[in-house]
């Protein structure tokens, strides 16, 4: 699946919901599964970590669509050519 599909398939599966709920409680949402990822980091957790890191990419899609912002595209035009600030692959920027 592609990130094309996968921000379809989310908005298929919760698109009505997540409009209803509106932007800022679909992006507290958003930020609370970061916080579960941000757990299971901090324990090595690993039984959850690849649940919240895709709980962290569908809701991350759900508020993408509800600003109506193609995620796909979005990625491309940032990242396509490398780093956005330096255009190199890796980056060659300096570490901060």
């Amino acid at each position: 699946m592609n990130i094309r599909e996968f921000q379809q398939q989310i908005d298929d599966l919760y698109g009505t919901r997540d409009r209803d709920r509106g932007l800022f409680k679909s992006f507290s949402w958003l930020v609370e599964e970061m916080g579960e990822l941000s757990r299971a980091l901090r324990r090595d957790d690993r039984e959850n970590l690849e649940l919240e890191i895709a709980d962290v990419a569908a809701w991350l899609v759900s508020v993408a669509t509800i600003v109506g912002v193609d995620v796909e595209d979005a990625v491309k035009k940032a990242y396509g050519n490398g780093c956005p600030r330096c255009e190199k692959t890796p980056c060659a920027c300096p570490m901060r």
